[in-house]
Formats: C-alpha cells, structure tokens, sequence
C-alpha cells in the first residue's frame, strides 16, 4: 500500500520518548497515542477500501465503454440496435391486453 506520510500506526506505536523532570504524564502520552494509533488504523483502512472501489469502478467503466464501442461499431455498419428490453416489454404488454380481451 502507498503511504501518504511517514508515519502508520506502527511506527507511532514504537515511539519512545525521553523522561525529563518536568514532562508530560506517560500515561496521558500513551493514551492519546493509542488514540492516534487507532485513528492511524482505521485511516489505512478507508483508504485501502476506496482504492478497490474505485479499481471496481474502473473495470465497470471499461466494460460500458466496450459495449459502446461495439453498439457504435454496429450502427457504422448499419445494424440496427434494439434496446434489450424493448421486445420483452412489448411481449408482456400483449400478453396483458390478451388476459384483458379473454377475460369479457
């Protein structure tokens, strides 16, 4: 995976600092970096999910850009294109009118 920094929950994790007579509390340092560190995480996370999603938008994008390029292929060389839909529909609509007419 890039990083985008330098740092990832690892390195924020082995982290060790000098103890000086006037410093912080350790255990309020630690707590907050354990913070840190789980904010780190759920970081990576995201943005690991984002680059699938968006390596699954690319290949969704191919294929529709295929499929227009072999539709426009076909009215070049002057097929007709029918949508897919459109002689089921027609069929159920029949089918429809004829339950309808039968029935009286």
């Amino acid at each position: 995976m890039n990083k985008i920094g330098k740092l990832d929950a690892q390195t924020i994790y082995q982290k060790e600092f000098n103890i000086e007579f006037k410093g912080y509390s350790a255990s309020e340092v630690d707590a907050f970096l354990d913070l840190v560190i789980k904010d780190y995480q759920l970081y990576d996370e995201t943005v690991e999910n984002l680059r699938d999603q968006v390596e699954q938008l690319k290949n969704i994008n191919l294929q529709f850009q295929n499929k227009l390029t072999e539709l426009q292929g076909r009215i070049e060389a002057g097929d007709t294109v029918e949508p897919a839909g459109n002689s089921v529909d027609l069929l159920k609509r029949l089918a429809k009118l004829e339950q309808e007419v039968y029935k009286k």
